[in-house]
Order: structure tokens, then C-alpha cells, then sequence
């Protein structure tokens, strides 16, 4: 059903009116059971969707791809119930970042593996590439090792512009776990990158 490439942009744009409007057009269309609105919905979103995911997954493309397809599921399945409050994207970037943190909740018992810190340990390959391409590709590979909890407040709170309550509420921790968790992320993270300049 998809072939998304995870891209490096970090930074998104709030949706553009005229694009909030194109999007309730087709989310009528499609909750009254129009495929091709729909499809046209998943086109749209999904390569940005995939982004977040491909982060919150720790950068597994299985686990990635499965949690965007059951996004798109449960909102072709809860189109008929939206309110137009909001725009579609905010919806269904909330849906999807909701499968992904039950589905890191579920692995709960895995996450005690992830909580040392040596997973963060990476072999230095040759890279012909700039500087700054470089770094990017040392950042991605740093975020996607993080341990799964503090990795997901990290993508939540500095990629995405969650608060520390929304990550709380969303994540099932109190705010304070979330800002123990964003500060050990960034350790890990400085940590890592300043080994590369080394």
C-alpha cells in the first residue's frame, strides 16, 4: 500500500487555508465512501506521516509502514465522526502518533532492553558527502537508537512541537517524566554527536 521515503525535513508548515479546504472536501467525499478521495487523502499525508513514524519506531520501516497502514484504517473508519474542527492533517498526525505510542506502550517489556545506553554505540563509516549531510545522517541514526520512551518525548516535543502535557497525557507519564526524558534524550544525543567530531 505505500512506498515512502523518510525524509530530513524536521521543520513542517501549518496547513494553508486553501489547503484545510481541499482537505474537507475530500474528507466529505470519502466519508461518504469515496475511495478516490481517499486515496487522494493518503497521498497527500502519508509520505510526512511516515516521517513522524519512521522516528517514533526508532527508524524499523516494518513497524513504521504497519503503524501509518493502521492509522489510515481507523481514520477511513472514523471519517464519518469528524468534526471539522480541526484541520484534517492535525487529525490524523494525532491518530497516527497515538498508534505508535500504543504500539511502543505494548513493547513496554522490550523497552527495559533499550534502556542502556550502549545501544547508542555506532561504527564510524566513510562518508564523501558535506559536512552538514553528514551530521544529518549522524542525527537520524542517533534519534532512531535512543531508547524508545525518551525517543518518542525527543521527536514529540522538539520535532513536532508537543507540549510536556500533551506528551504526558498522550504518553501515559507524568510532565515531569517528560522532561526527564526530553533532558536524557538530549544528553544521549550530545553525547553522540560530539564522539563524531571527535
Amino acid at each position: 500500500m505505500l512506498n515512502a521515503a523518510v525524509t530530513t525535513d524536521y521543520l513542517h508548515t501549518e496547513s494553508l487555508p486553501d489547503a484545510r479546504e481541499d482537505d474537507f472536501v475530500l474528507v466529505r467525499a470519502a466519508s461518504q465512501g469515496d475511495q478516490k478521495a481517499f486515496e487522494q487523502l493518503y497521498r497527500k499525508h502519508s509520505k510526512r506521516l511516515f516521517s513522524v513514524l519512521w522516528r517514533l519506531c526508532g527508524g524499523q520501516q516494518a513497524r513504521a509502514e504497519d503503524c501509518l497502514q493502521e492509522a489510515f484504517v481507523k481514520a477511513w473508519q472514523a471519517l464519518p465522526g469528524f468534526r471539522y474542527e480541526s484541520a484534517f492533517s492535525t487529525w490524523l498526525h494525532r491518530l497516527a502518533v497515538n498508534i505508535a505510542l500504543m504500539e511502543l506502550r505494548s513493547r513496554k517489556g522490550a523497552e527495559d532492553l533499550e534502556q542502556d545506553d550502549a545501544v547508542l554505540a555506532f561504527e564510524k563509516t566513510a562518508d564523501t558527502a558535506s559536512h552538514l549531510t553528514r551530521l544529518q545522517m549522524d542525527l537520524e541514526r542517533a534519534v532512531t537508537s535512543l531508547p524508545a520512551r525518551a525517543r518518542a518525548v525527543l521527536v514529540l516535543f522538539d520535532i513536532e512541537g508537543w507540549t510536556h502535557e500533551a506528551i504526558a497525557e498522550h504518553c501515559n507519564m507524568a510532565v515531569g517524566s517528560s522532561k526527564a526524558q526530553l533532558h536524557r534524550a538530549r544528553a544521549l544525543l550530545r553525547e553522540k554527536l560530539g564522539a563524531y567530531r571527535d
